[in-house]
């Protein structure tokens, strides 16, 4: 890009950072200062209005840059993300939605502490919440390195490393000053502008085609560099069985992570009422799948008007496909229309990062400080500081982290990475939110071992797979101390979880709390006793 385009992209990239910050510094003014306040934005949002925040909270990096990447260098085996993100709606809106939000407060742990009451079992869910926050603001962090160094011309180390700094301090700034308020309607925005944003590029990609799919698709396997094998199950994951089975992994986590990602289970906690929850999961059912199903598009499009290699050429891990195509849609490199274009499409995608990563820092900033610190605080006898005041903290302490493993972890796909995050989520907070929500039985060890018993496997199982170490493209290729052979630990610490919280109930020597389960189950389907 030129200088003068590169100036008009960076106007236009910046001036969502400062309408992002007016409604920070908005938000900051109208509130109240009390716990409901900053965790939930005082229960005050319509079914609409969240079901826009859930869905731009959900559309994260992943799914605009990684996905479509994804798609755009290995096509059918790409689009696995895209089918597995939605199909995991599907989960939520039939099993946790409405129960989630009768049965808490303000986070997970409120739903287990609901039935068992006991302080450990909030010191167990908050730090699984925690754990899959960090995975998942890392994928962020990557998307935003990439998008902010293409944008500035080029793919240097410095330019990235120095954008995932400036994207943690934002998003300490967005968590500390404005709450869930100012969080939530960053995310409202968001979703509107990428929706507009991936409609038009949609648009424009199937007008070269003249609305002809198999055109585009015959042009994408012509050009992927693979033929028609870019169209057919076996590209990224068919090579050999431990791939296989990473891809029955990998779906696996997708399908079942979104049930237990804290950021998002937080988010039905800012309506009034379940029924409210549920018709925000429709409306954030109704925009996400129309997403996703122009994910596709975009990915394919990608392939056919730009070709796999210079995809793979600008980013090794298919990170910025996307805003490649905006530039050659509106007329290549060198032109005006071309820079407009590229300077929308790369200010959506940031305002995609900066909401997700707010979001995310909110809900497990408010793990620690409602979870953790208020447990430790009862332990203690007292708490000297207040929850808001903690969480503030603690978005700065999660920001830091986030941002060293961003550092470390710039050469890997955006959208791979969240698959991670989904695995850890599916595997330590899914099976002792069912097994509270719907086992008689359940015990406090139980729900404990359940917590443990897949967070641990899934954290430990990613740092002896290649992701970590022995492959080129691992956060430490220099060095080889993998000995699990699959990327996603999902197909083997997904039943761990299950698995260790039947054992810890039925080994258990404290009898069932009948009368609770009961008072949980009524709660839960009725909203009888709902904050």
């Amino acid at each position: 890009m030129t200088g003068d385009h590169q100036t008009l992209a960076l106007v236009l990239f910046s001036a969502f950072v400062a309408v992002t910050l007016a409604i920070t510094t908005w938000a900051g003014r109208r509130r109240r200062g009390s716990a409901e306040e900053f965790y939930a934005g005082g229960r005050l949002f319509s079914p609409m209005e969240n079901g826009f925040a859930i869905a731009g909270d959900y559309m994260s990096a992943a799914s605009f840059l990684g996905i479509s990447g994804l798609i755009a260098l290995y096509g059918y085996d790409g689009m696995l993300y895209s089918v597995g993100f939605l199909v995991a709606w599907l989960v939520v809106l039939l099993l946790v939605a409405e129960l989630v939000r009768n049965c808490g407060r303000f986070t997970l742990a409120d739903v287990i502490a609901a039935r068992m009451g006991e302080p450990r079992i909030r010191t167990a869910v908050g730090t699984s919440a925690v754990a899959v926050s960090v995975l998942y603001l890392v994928a962020q962090m990557v998307g935003a390195g990439s998008l902010v160094a293409l944008l500035l011309g080029g793919t240097s180390g410095a330019a990235r490393s120095w954008t995932v700094v400036g994207v943690g301090a934002l998003m300490i700034v967005y968590v500390s000053l404005g709450g869930m308020r100012a969080t939530t309607w960053i995310q409202i925005v968001k979703a509107v502008l990428l929706m507009a944003g991936a409609l038009t590029l949609t648009g424009l990609v199937l007008l070269r085609f003249h609305g002809d799919m198999d055109a585009l698709l015959t042009t994408a396997a012509d050009r992927s560099g693979h033929g028609r094998d870019f169209l057919a199950p076996g590209l990224a994951y068919g090579t050999d069985w431990t791939a296989r089975l990473d891809f029955i992994s990998l779906g696996l986590a997708l399908v079942l992570g979104t049930a237990g990602l804290p950021h998002i289970l937080a988010r039905f906690y800012t309506v009034p009422t379940a029924r409210s929850a549920r018709r925000s999961t429709v409306w954030s059912i109704g925009l996400i799948g129309s997403f996703y199903l122009m994910t596709i598009v975009l990915g394919f499009g990608a392939a056919a008007l730009l070709g796999s290699d210079a995809v793979r050429d600008s980013n090794a891990a298919g990170n910025t496909a996307v805003p490649l195509l905006a530039l050659h849609l509106g007329g290549g490199a060198g032109s005006t229309g071309g820079a407009v274009l590229f300077g929308v499409v790369a200010a959506v995608a940031f305002a995609t990062i900066l909401a997700v990563v707010a979001g995310i820092t909110l809900a497990s900033s408010t793990s620690v400080a409602h979870d953790l610190y208020a447990s430790l605080a009862r332990r203690w006898g007292g708490a000297p500081y207040s929850e808001v005041a903690v969480a503030r903290v603690a978005s700065v302490a999660i920001g830091a982290v986030a941002i060293g493993l961003g550092l470390l972890a710039q050469d890997l796909n955006v959208a791979f990475l969240v698959g991670l995050a989904f695995a850890v989520a599916a595997s330590a907070n899914l099976p002792v939110l069912l097994y509270a929500l719907f086992w008689r039985r359940f015990t406090v060890r139980g729900a404990v071992w359940a917590v443990y018993g897949g967070l641990v496997p899934a954290v430990l199982l990613v740092a002896l797979s290649p992701v970590v170490s022995g492959s080129p493209g691992a956060l430490f290729p220099g060095m080889d101390f993998h000995v699990f052979p699959l990327q996603n630990p999902g197909m083997v610490s997904i039943p761990l979880g299950f698995l260790a919280g039947w054992l810890g109930t039925v080994t258990s020597s404290e009898p069932p709390d009948a009368a609770k389960h009961a008072e949980t189950e009524v709660r839960a389907l009725t909203g009888a006793g709902a904050v």
